[in-house]
């Protein structure tokens, strides 16, 4: 696997190693072995998968700690635009983010970190989601930001009347109105 990094230290975009012949392709999604030693130690305990059609946008969600949650995420069927956005307080890339294309076609994964808010917009007619988490739900942690936050300037691709979103996701405050529970200079994975 490639480890690509990104403009903020910690999310980094992972593209497998595909082995493609007359019968089809095959590739390795995941190898601890491998993460651990090219992203960062890790144990991922659940894994997760959401369908969505055109126009859903899901997010930006986080669990608060001690639930705190890492995810490694990719699109199986159809595409994705995902994104993550740092909400640790005192970091130097407060409020960015990094977005990627996952789909079908690229393989392509990305690795949010703890400390982080995830969402993603569907840009397929339907999508098949997948994440690994290393921790587990834990509906009294769960937290989110706006995903329709002006302020975060970024581009879904998908205009504010086509959005699909659930109620939860439209009652997220704007980032300006958030108060984080993560700390930039606190580790979020000691144990």
């Amino acid at each position: 696997m490639e480890v690509i990094k990104t403009d903020i230290e910690g999310v980094v975009i992972i593209e497998p190693r595909i082995f493609k012949d007359s019968r089809g392709y095959f590739f390795e999604s995941y190898s601890k072995r491998e993460f651990d030693e090219k992203v960062r130690p890790i144990d991922f305990v659940q894994d997760n998968e959401s369908m969505s059609t055109r126009g859903v946008m899901r997010g930006l969600h986080f669990q608060r700690p001690p639930f705190a949650q890492s995810k490694l995420v990719r699109c199986i069927k159809g595409s994705v635009l995902d994104v993550a956005v740092d909400i640790r307080k005192g970091s130097p890339t407060y409020g960015k983010y990094v977005s990627c294309l996952l789909s079908e076609e690229n393989k392509r994964q990305i690795f949010v970190p703890r400390g982080f808010a995830h969402g993603f917009a569907v840009m397929s007619d339907i999508a098949v989601f997948q994440y690994k988490c290393d921790n587990y739900y834990h509906p009294e942690a769960d937290g989110g930001i706006s995903i329709l936050d002006a302020s975060l300037g970024i581009d879904w691709g998908i205009t504010i009347d086509d959005a699909i979103l659930s109620d939860k996701d439209q009652k997220h405050p704007l980032l300006k109105d958030f108060d984080s529970p993560f700390d930039f200079s606190v580790d979020l994975y000691a144990k």
